[in-house]
């Protein structure tokens, strides 16, 4: 029989992939899970294996193609009974209807690419709980039985919080139901709205640019298009307000030197950064407006007590923001052991969805190359972003002296509807006090 594989979702937001390259062609016999094509999407690149045992009878999309989720992807000739169809709508059926799910293994001969996606196979005899392999990785490594843990993810998906939620003990909050909200809400959050349309930007006609001599065309989408939608909304959503101080590292640099090599002794490069994000942290407590979003459709603000700090990337593929977990409860060395998987990952193409998601504040550095200052744009939904700029030894005037000094500049972008320019300032000097003093550092606790 012939099998119609659709694009199933492979990501919340994502609506179409581009093919990247297809790993079988038609004629070619398919095991069950085998590598079968590459798809980037607006968020990663991912490997889709195969969901039948068959020959490839027939591809719809070819390299370089867009193919929206739920269209027909490949046809599979599985040799048996009549004509069926997995169309990604499958997500969505209930346990009722026998939706079920494959998880396939990592194949070793397959190139680094994001993790895989999960297949949802309305007609499979597999019942299985529906999860990203990353979740599924988390939930191995603490011992946690994901039949056991409550999903509060779309389509009934247990998430990397539910997991980390049930390994801590606790049952994960499960999405509030439209009735639980007072009806006044909906007369509250009409007039914004309406506000919004007013103040709409009239967007321009497109700009053709001419062909002037020897050039290269680069299609404009995948995760370069979404970088740039995300900046452009962020832009002209976000009031964007920018301070700047400067931060004197002499101290930080002599408290580096002394435990580089312990950390290198565990496996570790040791940077400022993981300094820097246990400042930030510790600034995100005592300042939590800098810890929030605007939920716009309900006009809520959303005042987080989990620290996930994103840390903006230079990838192959453009600029990505990974994600470091609750970094309220990581060492100095456990932060830096995760900035430098990520960043691994992030290289080798290896980078997961649940990686790149989930940030409530980020930190945007450049290291050597991060120049004197900056007025980074807030990665949306967010309300600040931390830009961090070279540090170099320049002279500074000590208790009337004349000395060289390790200085460096911080630049903070706020999003001015939600934070004010007084708590963006302290923010700032709290995380200046701590690097200049790194024993006040240390004596954070959590």
């Amino acid at each position: 029989m012939s099998f119609n594989f659709h694009l199933p979702d492979i990501g919340e937001g994502v609506i179409e992939g581009e093919i990247v390259s297809w790993k079988v062609g038609v004629g070619d016999t398919v095991s069950l899970d085998q590598p079968m094509v590459e798809v980037q999407t607006d968020k990663a690149t991912v490997e889709i294996p195969s969901p039948r045992a068959g020959t490839i009878s027939e591809i719809r999309f070819q390299e370089g193609e867009i193919c929206p989720v739920g269209d027909i992807l490949v046809i599979i000739d599985t040799g048996e009974g009549a004509a069926e169809s997995a169309p990604a709508a499958a997500a969505e059926s209930s346990a009722g209807n026998g939706a079920t799910q494959v998880t396939p293994p990592t194949a070793p001969a397959a190139p680094p690419v994001a993790a895989r996606p999960e297949v949802i196979d309305a007609s499979a005899d597999r019942d299985r709980v529906l999860a990203t392999p990353s979740t599924r990785r988390l939930a191995r490594k603490l011992g946690v039985d994901l039949g056991m843990v409550p999903a509060t993810g779309k389509n009934g998906r247990v998430t990397s919080d539910d997991v980390r939620s049930f390994a801590d003990g606790g049952v994960p909050e499960m999405p509030a139901t439209t009735t639980a909200r007072p009806a006044a809400v909906p007369a509250v959050t009409s007039a914004p709205a309406a506000t919004n349309t007013a103040l709409a930007r009239t967007e321009p006609a497109p700009i053709a640019v001419p062909s002037m001599g020897d050039e290269e065309r680069i299609p404009f989408r995948g995760v370069r298009r979404k970088i740039a939608d995300n900046m452009v909304r962020s832009a002209f959503t976000a009031t964007h307000f920018t301070y700047v101080e400067e931060v004197d590292m002499t101290e930080m640099v002599e408290v580096r030197k002394r435990i580089k090599a312990k950390a290198a002794e565990r496996g570790i490069k040791l940077t400022y950064l993981p300094f820097l994000v246990k400042a930030v942290v510790a600034g995100l407590k005592k300042w939590p407006a800098l810890n929030a979003s605007l939920d716009e459709a309900t006009q809520e603000i959303v005042r987080k007590f989990y620290y996930h700090i994103g840390i903006a990337a230079q990838g192959p593929n453009g600029l990505v923001v990974t994600t470091v977990r609750d970094c309220d409860r990581l060492s100095i060395f456990g932060i830096a052991r995760e900035i430098q998987r990520l960043a691994d990952a992030v290289q080798d193409g290896s980078i997961t969805r649940d990686d790149m998601t989930g940030s409530t504040f980020t930190i945007s550095s450049l290291g050597v190359l991060g120049g004197v200052m900056a007025t980074p744009i807030i990665n949306f939904p967010e309300v600040g972003i931390l830009g961090v700029h070279k540090m170099s030894q320049r002279p500074a005037v000590v208790d009337g002296e004349i000395v060289p000094r390790w200085l460096m500049n911080l630049s903070i972008s706020l999003d001015h509807r939600l934070v004010d320019g007084w708590d963006g300032a302290m923010f700032i000097q709290e995380i200046k006090g701590l690097l200049e003093d790194p024993e006040l550092l240390f004596m954070e606790q959590g």
